[in-house]
């Protein structure tokens, strides 16, 4: 004998079970209640944790598929116009737009009775609908007026077919003929009020803006302006490279040796082939091989991954754009960034002075130009360029720089810089020629012992790309791979490794090139006026979200809170036993009665001298 058993829970679960003997039956029968009224308990709880809010909108949605209306169609809905083009269009021809279908979300609400004005709001902006009751509904049934359209929320995205026209009031909108719903939103949006040219309660909160970035493109869709400049300076990079006729190309983020910077990689293990992998922190070295193969340059826009510190110019993940071409130096490549960032600035905002911060940027060419010990000299008064280790040291130091012993004469170098120079080069400057220590991928200097073919490009205070006149001498390339290494075993962890394969592919033979790396976060944050980089990434890295102290269930039941009340201390922000201690018995009488009546809960009120046992015990 076969019974099957169906009960449901959040997740409609179905158990087979298998009896014999009648023993058996009611012994399953007596499981079947139990597990019922496990399920109404849960399910009762589960609406307990809800908002007010939540359970309203949720009781919509029942009524929805009540009346036989999917709040969530899978077919197409087709979209003729946009919310921009109607009310760019439509005053200078008001004869156009006369059947028009457009979607979006519900922003805002008015509604009189008979006939509503909403807001929706698509990809490109928002424009107001007008619905009357008798033009949706003209027969007996009011239904989709009054049960439905009347109780769609704010966040509910509809689609409607109309007409525009001009209201007495001169608003430019959509008379609504139909409509249908495509999505129904069961959580409430922050609602961002609008009062004489102010704004209140605004989705501001950078921490809940990063988190939950798809509530802060629906409420602030300025944000969106960012994400469209940055993709817009992409293209135009994309662009600009391609009509040099450069190759786009694509290399491995997952590395058995990392490389091509002085960084510190994430670690992860290949099971199949039981290896260590690295996450690539650059892709210079395999764009390199490229160049040995004979590409006449190569370009990658690249995902790359240091494991490092966090703050508002760094994430671990970011972006950025590695060029390579043959037979060039690094005054070749530093006429080809500005040229390349100029014509940036013009397609992102028509001119080439871009406002940042207090400061406009002017980002036509040529750049101002230093060497890295005239910048140091500039602004310190100071010539380092002949300072060994110790000296420059104790220089770091004067400078407010803190060193320690694995610190080599590079680092403590770049150090002086970073502190020094950095931050008050604000216009578009080119620093150049950089000590060897500093530089173990690129070409010795031509003239000048010490130094090598590189340059930064720095605005606004902060480096903007790295560029090489790049090293192709593979016995040289051999000996600062193993400085590397000794700088390593003093503990700088952000010192390269020894890749033979790449030292295999210089020994075939790399011609002459000029390589460039260009961060596109730390790019777009200047052309995009934006402080942070988590302002132009869509879902940046954050570290753990805080989560509220709070006291087990548990914890409530020892104190002789019944389990049933536990919940409904939560919905009152009730959430450790110190607040409970706190609370005033006379005053959570009043709220728990409250909430059991508008939670039609079926057990009986808590007396008075019991809620004060929970308070004062």
């Amino acid at each position: 004998m076969n019974i099957e058993i169906i009960y449901f829970e959040c997740n409609f679960r179905k158990i087979t079970i298998y009896a014999s003997t009648y023993r058996q039956i009611c012994q399953f029968a007596c499981l079947l209640i139990i597990l019922y009224f496990c399920s109404l308990y849960h399910q009762r709880r589960k609406i307990m944790e809800l908002s007010e809010q939540e359970i309203i909108r949720r009781k919509k949605l029942e009524d929805l598929l009540n009346l036989g209306i999917n709040p969530y169609p899978a077919a197409e809905y087709e979209v003729n116009a946009t919310t921009t083009e109607i009310l760019t269009e439509f005053p200078k021809d008001n004869s156009k737009f006369q059947n028009v279908s457009i979607a979006g979300r519900i922003m805002t609400q008015r509604i009189m009775g008979a006939v509503s004005f909403f807001e929706i709001q698509d990809s490109v902006g928002r424009i107001q609908i007008y619905a009357k009751r008798d033009e949706l509904c003209p027969g007996e049934d009011k239904t989709m007026y009054n049960s439905v359209f009347k109780k769609l929320d704010i966040g509910d995205i509809i689609g409607v077919k109309g007409f525009v026209f001009t209201t007495q009031m001169g608003e430019i909108s959509i008379h609504v003929k139909e409509f249908t719903i495509l999505c129904k939103s069961v959580c409430p949006l922050p609602i961002v009020k609008e009062k004489d040219g102010k704004v209140y309660d605004a989705f501001q909160d950078p921490e809940q803006r990063y988190r939950q970035r798809y509530i802060d493109l629906i409420v602030n869709p300025q944000v969106k302006d960012t994400f469209i400049k940055r993709t817009l300076l992409v293209n135009t990079m994309r662009n600009f490279l391609n009509e040099k006729g450069y190759l786009e190309v694509e290399t491995p983020i997952l590395q058995p040796l990392y490389g091509g910077a002085a960084a510190r990689p994430f670690k992860t293990h290949h099971n199949t082939l039981d290896m260590t992998l690295y996450l690539r922190i650059a892709d210079e070295l395999y764009l390199k091989k490229l160049i040995v193969g004979g590409f006449n340059g190569v370009y990658e826009f690249s995902k790359d991954f240091r494991n490092e510190g966090m703050d508002r110019f760094h994430n671990p993940e970011f972006t950025q754009m590695e060029l390579y071409v043959p037979y060039k130096d690094y005054e070749w490549m530093m006429n080809c960034v500005e040229e390349m960032v100029e014509r940036i600035a013009l397609a992102l905002h028509g001119d080439t002075k871009v406002q940042v911060g207090e400061n406009i940027i002017d980002f036509k060419r040529p750049w101002k130009r230093y060497t890295m010990f005239e910048a140091i000299e500039h602004f310190t008064g100071t010539d380092i360029s002949n300072m060994d280790e110790a000296q420059l040291a104790e220089f770091a130091t004067s400078q407010g720089v803190k060193v320690d012993s694995t610190m080599g004469k590079g680092k403590l170098i770049d150090e002086i810089f970073g502190e020094t120079c950095e931050h008050k080069l604000i216009q578009p400057t080119f620093i150049y020629d950089y000590p060897i220590e500093m530089s173990p991928l690129t070409k010795k200097h031509r003239s000048k012992p010490g130094l090598t073919e590189r340059f930064e490009a720095m605005c606004n205070g902060k480096e903007i790309c790295n560029a090489y006149s790049e090293l192709n001498d593979p016995i040289d390339q051999r000996k600062r791979f193993e400085d590397q290494l000794e700088l390593g075993k003093r503990g700088d962890t952000e010192s390269m490794v020894l890749d033979e394969d790449f030292l295999k592919s210089l020994e075939i033979g790399m011609p002459p090139t000029a390589g460039l790396g260009i961060g596109i976060d730390r790019l777009a944050m200047i052309m995009t006026n934006s402080p942070s980089i988590q302002d132009v990434l869509f879902f940046p890295q954050m570290r753990p979200e805080k989560k509220p102290e709070t006291s087990s269930d548990k914890d409530f039941v020892e104190r002789g809170v019944p389990e049933v009340w536990v919940p409904v201390l939560r919905k009152l922000n009730i959430n450790t036993i110190d607040q409970l201690k706190a609370a005033n018995p006379n005053k959570l009488l009043n709220d728990l009665g409250g909430m059991r009546k508008k939670l039609k809960m079926d057990v009986p009120a808590v007396p008075l001298d019991t809620i004060k046992s929970w308070v004062e015990k």
